[in-house]
């Protein structure tokens, strides 16, 4: 019955990657499933592991580059360039991700995309034609200035002086000058892969919203939220390409305000999974499956504001196959997600976070061992019986976790 299963999870943030995330995952369905044929989808989201799997997919390759991290210090990030020869990766979290910045360190006013400006002109130095930036998994809040500053803009206070590095400076911008911006940016067609429910600004803001996933106190949350007003305005007036509204644009809140940053000179700011699934074929692959098996640290009522089990889900059900989706966390709204036909958390019992990421690996794979015997299980009841199986509920335990 189930002939082919499609492996297509997200990473587990802090750690599993996706591509460990779907070998975990496969091992749990080889143990009920000795004969199937896997198909593994490990989905990247803009977030880690974006420029590797695009690299992998399209027969391209990784270019390792030095550049300065979200805390000022130099890193070993990379790109990628895919194999079509004329369009480079650049992945934001290699540069200035969360998972880059020391745990004593997580001051999301202080740390800065200066590098994710370094990496944009290595890949105009590849002489590529088209710029792909993935946004996901930042630890900044820097609203792209950072960015932008790297590619050659001045931000200047009252006194004509250049800020520091860091959003909560944002507050003393006073002119925007980008008279000395790379000259080769309006030669490229540039994209960014952003979450389109991100904004810059407001009550939704990115500040606000994410600000305390980072480390933001409240003080530090209302104090980045009013940096990032001046600097909306204030490049909106000098430097912004006309039209843009960079405080509610789609997408403008993405990997702590690039995507405002990036749009302020040109960028088109576009849903990450219509940009990056396309890569993967994933539709084609769905449509054979008997089971698509997707996960993600989290699932709740966030899941469906452009997380890759929501997406997943929506894309199976154009061809009417079964899913579940397996989450570190079950919150609030874990068994609403649209297209999702079960949910099943990972953690056997309460255990403390150090212990469940350390052991996600082997967690993942006794949890989808668990959930695939119910359903075969529910399978070979009578026909009444079976028919409701694959749609009960296969919740595990309930209790949160903080697996991510």
């Amino acid at each position: 019955m189930l002939n082919r299963v499609v492996v297509a999870p997200s990473g587990f943030k802090e750690s599993l990657s996706a591509g460990a995330a779907a070998e975990a995952i496969a091992a749990g369905v080889r143990r009920v499933l000795p004969g199937a044929e896997l198909d593994l989808v490990p989905l990247v989201d803009g977030g880690e592991g974006t420029a590797a799997a695009l690299a992998a997919a399209t027969g391209g390759v990784l270019v390792t580059v030095p550049a300065t991290g979200p805390v000022g210090e130099t890193v070993a990030a990379h790109f990628a360039l895919l194999g079509s020869g004329d369009t480079a990766v650049v992945e934001m979290a290699a540069v200035a991700g969360l998972s880059l910045v020391p745990r004593d360190l997580r001051d999301p006013g202080a740390t800065t995309t200066y590098g994710v400006g370094e990496l944009l002109r290595a890949a105009l130095d590849s002489g590529v034609r088209r710029i792909l930036v993935g946004c996901g998994d930042s630890g900044t809040c820097d609203g792209g200035a950072g960015a932008l500053q790297a590619l050659g803009a001045r931000l200047l206070d009252e006194q004509g002086r250049e800020l520091p590095r860091g959003g909560r400076e944002l507050i003393r911008l006073h002119r925007v000058d980008p008279t000395g911006l790379d000259p080769r940016l309006t030669g490229v067609e540039l994209l960014v892969a952003c979450n389109p429910y991100n904004v810059l600004c407001g009550e939704r803001g990115v500040a606000r919203v994410f600000g305390p996933q980072k480390g933001a106190t409240p003080a530090q949350v209302e104090e980045l939220s009013a940096a990032l007003e001046n600097w909306a305005f204030v490049l909106t007036r000098d430097a912004a390409v006309p039209g843009t509204a960079l405080r509610s644009d789609p997408g403008t809140g993405a990997s702590g305000g690039l995507g405002a940053g990036l749009a302020a000179l040109g960028a088109r700011l576009l849903p990450r999974f219509d940009v990056l699934l396309d890569h993967l074929d994933l539709d084609a692959r769905l449509a054979r499956a008997d089971l698509v098996v997707t996960a993600e640290g989290a699932l709740d009522h966030q899941t469906p504001r452009g997380k890759v089990p929501a997406e997943v889900a929506r894309r199976a059900k154009l061809y009417g196959r079964p899913v579940l989706a397996l989450a570190g966390t079950l919150g609030e709204g874990a068994h609403q997600v649209p297209g999702v036909d079960a949910c099943h958390g990972i953690l056997p019992g309460p255990m403390e976070l150090a212990e469940a990421l350390l052991r996600a690996n082997e967690l993942l794979t006794d949890a989808t061992e668990r959930a695939l015997r119910m359903i075969v299980l529910g399978a070979r009841l009578p026909a009444a019986a079976g028919s409701r199986a694959l749609h009960a509920e296969v919740s595990g335990t309930h209790r949160p976790s903080s697996v991510r």
